[in-house]
């Protein structure tokens, strides 16, 4: 097959290994771009100090680091590597940290790694410049270590130029041809490069490169400071200090150090250190600041910005206290280095929505380069990652996190708190309120603690329910929490669940992600994405998967046939709105009279939960829907009205409770929510938030995609096979899936609940079985219906129900049962009555 013409723009690190992994899996006709000279282009790439530290909350993010020190340490000159596995030592100061590096070890066990809590005088003989009476303790990585990135560049560049790619240098970016809504070439100048794919690696630049064909891109420059002390006596006459070395990683025996608790992080440069600091103001860069440099060398470059001596005054001092012999050191290169940063701080790897064929690979570190490029060549040349790649896929903002003033803010908050101490339900300060449903005020009014995702309030509980815990009964009481677990979270759940399991309560569901499919395609191009049969009456509602070709699971669905050719499909997020919008534009492009359109309903209408055994009493007096199991099945929809209001009803439940979804136009959302809660003022209804809600839907077994499974993980081990319709044929996935029913995975996602009944876990946290790690928990929460802590862990797939296992929480075994499930209500009944 001949090898489509690939032009990538970026020569740095990320650019030439995925010129490598394109080279390496058969694609030649690959030419490579940058503004710069070649190999010292003068981005990042070029004064990267080159820690690869592997451990990171997110499994992909490590295994990406992870495949990165492995790939660069097979690229051998002159005997040495561009990987140099010296280790990564991660210390504590105050004992926050010191609890922090203990979640830390679970994650790294989670994720495969070998990982060691070592006291203050092991982590004195590992690191000997440390003053050991300033640590409480350290994380030890043995496998982390350091990059020469400049030589893994030109390690790179050359294998792949023996493979038949081109790297030209000098050679800015002015332009990108298109045709058709497709890509055709790049521009330099007055030469044109043809291009059937465009991949930008550019960088801090890839916003210009986006503005080239009006593709917003979430990043901004920021300067980070970098100092180069001078020699220290400590380190004269050190091994790594005589070497003669090819590449600035080899110079350095030491583990690379971090010192988070202080923002600082620290590097061996031979005989002297190389020190990075975060603890100063966030200094954006824009690109009319960046140095107009001649010729590029290792200190004249467009990324290396003046020193500001002023923000290393407090830091400096810092890092005297915990490494003494700096007290007689001086620095011998200072400068403020330009990286990228993003709203969330994740990478941005994925197609353009506008411009197909255009695929950005930016603000990616040297720390996973090697897997983010290996990750983009799987997705250009095999159509998927093997590695899931929800956490970096562009496609994942919503348009108002696309906003420059948005993009400006929340990337240099991500800055800010780089090292910060963050948990996972913490929401952030600023921006807020933002995006906010219509029952926004009467939220208020009942005293709701929000979290924020996406731009959206999301009531987390309601101070108007507190009174109510005092008469909840015995057993459902709720128990004293750990300090962690019970951060962002309430008591007050544990009222608002027991309410939805005996009598009635109001959820605000606006958040949740809707789309419109409309067209005579509508049906053909949903029957294509989905597992299951859609081709059914209107108002029959389905939960369906979408699947990639190896059948790992790329979303859930509930789609609704409103109409022959209207689908109302709840969705997960901006990746299945832009993923399902590509395939109906390639359905309409090849069979026009099939055309279908995709729109995000979301911020123009809203959605209130209702939800629990009283449920119908509050709702059918108030319209002339039938609401009984005759009139209104489950999984069942309607388009009626409430008091007056146009309303579409559906039947079902995330909760597993008898309810409806009810949907209406956010400008009734308001007289819906006061409707609701006067007719259920007689029956104490009550408003619920998500506390309630996760905790509810882990009982009742349901998944939570992006959690507890994703692309790496078939339905079948999921626990969704039962969504998988064996009957159905010529849907994105089949012949993987089908293969995947008949070949049991090694690993299955087990239910767990935790035997002493108090003890808490919240997700990420390594399981063991006999001593040995045998998996990881997704997703976690107490269970107030079965008055204990329930978890979902992905297992091997041997292990039973009724078998013991330990999950590792700070350091703290506890011990729990694999269980069967749902925990309530396995034959459905309550959710049919």
């Amino acid at each position: 097959m001949k090898s489509p013409r690939v032009v990538i723009i970026g020569a740095g690190i990320v650019g030439a290994n995925l010129a490598d992994e394109l080279t390496q899996r058969g694609w030649n006709n690959i030419t490579v771009l940058d503004k710069g000279p070649i190999p010292l282009t003068g981005g990042s790439t070029s004064h990267a100090p080159g820690l690869v530290f592997q451990t990171n909350a997110s499994k992909t993010m490590t295994e990406f680091a992870a495949y990165t020190g492995q790939k660069l340490a097979s690229l051998m000159r002159g005997g040495e590597s561009a990987f140099n596995q010296v280790g990564g030592l991660e210390v504590a100061t105050t004992e926050a940290r010191m609890q922090e590096l203990k979640r830390r070890q679970g994650w790294a066990t989670s994720w495969g790694l070998e990982a060691r809590l070592v006291d203050s005088a092991e982590a004195k003989a590992l690191h000997p410049l440390i003053d050991e009476d300033q640590v409480l303790g350290a994380l030890h990585i043995p496998s982390d270590g350091l990059a020469s990135s400049v030589l893994a560049v030109e390690l790179l560049r050359e294998r792949a130029e023996a493979r038949g790619a081109v790297f030209i240098g000098s050679a800015p970016v002015t332009g990108v041809d298109r045709k058709d809504g497709r890509v055709t070439g790049v521009r330099s100048g007055d030469t044109v490069f043809p291009a059937d794919i465009v991949v930008s690696a550019a960088g801090f630049w890839g916003p210009a490169v986006g503005d080239l064909i009006g593709m917003k891109v979430p990043l901004v420059p920021l300067a980070h400071q970098y100092i180069t002390t001078s020699p220290l006596a400590p380190l004269n006459g050190s091994a790594a200090a005589s070497r003669t070395t090819s590449g600035t990683g080899n110079n350095a025996g030491l583990p690379i150090l971090r010192h988070q608790d202080e923002d600082l992080y620290f590097r061996e440069h031979g005989d002297r250190l190389g020190i990075g600091s975060y603890a100063h103001r966030a200094i954006p860069v824009g690109y009319d600041e960046m140095p107009n440099t001649g010729e590029i060398t290792e200190h004249n470059m467009p990324s290396r910005m003046p020193f500001t001596s002023e923000d290393f005054e407090g830091p400096w001092k810092n890092c005297q206290l915990l490494l003494p012999s700096l007290h007689n050191a001086t620095f011998e290169d200072a400068f403020n280095g330009i990286f990228s940063f993003t709203p969330d701080g994740g990478s941005l790897v994925g197609e353009s929505r506008d411009l197909r064929g255009f695929f950005i690979a930016e603000a990616v570190w040297v720390t996973h380069s090697a897997g983010v490029a290996k990750a983009v060549a799987e997705l250009l040349v095999n159509g998927r990652s093997e590695t899931d790649l929800r956490e970096l896929d562009v496609a994942r903002f919503e348009e108002l996190q696309l906003q420059s003033d948005y993009v400006l803010e929340t990337s240099q908050q991500n800055f800010d708190e780089i090292y910060d101490i963050r948990h996972p339900l913490e929401p952030r300060t600023s921006p807020r309120e933002l995006r906010v449903s219509p029952f926004h005020q009467r939220q208020v009014e009942l005293g709701a603690f929000f979290l924020e995702t996406a731009g959206w309030e999301r009531p987390q509980w309601y101070e108007a329910n507190a009174h109510l815990l005092a008469g909840l009964p015995e057993d459902w009481q709720p128990p004293a929490r750990d300090e962690w677990s019970a951060k962002f979270e309430s008591p007050i759940a544990a009222v608002e669940a027991h309410a939805t399991r005996t009598n009635v309560a109001m959820y605000d569901m606006t958040a949740l992600k809707r789309l419109e499919v409309s067209g005579p395609g509508a049906l053909a191009l949903l029957q294509k994405l989905t597992t299951s049969g859609l081709d059914k009456s209107l108002g029959s509602v389905t939960y369906t998967l979408m699947l990639d070709e190896e059948a790992g699971v790329k979303s859930d669905l509930t789609v609704a046939r409103i109409e022959d050719n209207l689908f109302q499909v709840g969705a997960n997020g901006g990746l299945d709105l832009d993923y399902i919008s590509k395939h109906a534009a390639d359905q309409t492009a090849a069979t026009p009279e099939l055309w279908s359109q995709v729109r995000d309903t979301t911020g123009e209408t809203c959605c209130i939960g209702v939800w629990g055994p009283r449920a119908r009493d509050l709702v059918q007096k108030l319209t002339a829907q039938d609401l009984t199991n005759d009139g209104l099945k489950y999984f069942r929809a309607a388009s009626t009205s409430i008091s007056g209001i146009p309303v579409r009803m559906m039947r079902l439940s995330y909760v597993g409770e008898l309810g409806w979804e009810i949907y209406a136009t956010a400008d009734f959302g308001l007289r819906l929510w006061d409707i609701l809660w006067e007719a259920g003022e007689d029956l104490g209804v009550i408003a619920a938030g998500r506390g309630a809600f996760n905790s509810l839907r882990l009982e009742k077994g349901y998944r939570s995609w992006g959690s507890d499974m994703d692309t790496s993980h078939d339905p079948f081990a999921a626990g969704l096979g039962f969504a998988v319709r064996a009957a159905k044929e010529g849907y994105v996935g089949k012949e993987a899936a089908e293969k995947r029913r008949n070949e049991p995975a090694a690993r299955r996602l087990r239910c767990l609940t935790v035997d002493d009944g108090t003890s808490m876990v919240l997700g990420k946290e390594p399981v063991f079985h006999n001593g040995s790690n045998v998996g990881y928990v997704t997703s976690a929460a107490f269970g107030h219906t079965v008055h204990k802590p329930v978890a979902y862990a992905w297992l091997p797939v041997e292990m039973q129900e009724g078998d013991k296992v330990e999950i590792s929480y700070f350091g703290k075994m506890i011990e729990a049962s694999i269980v069967s499930e749902p925990l309530v209500d396995p034959e459905m009944v309550k959710i049919r009555a």
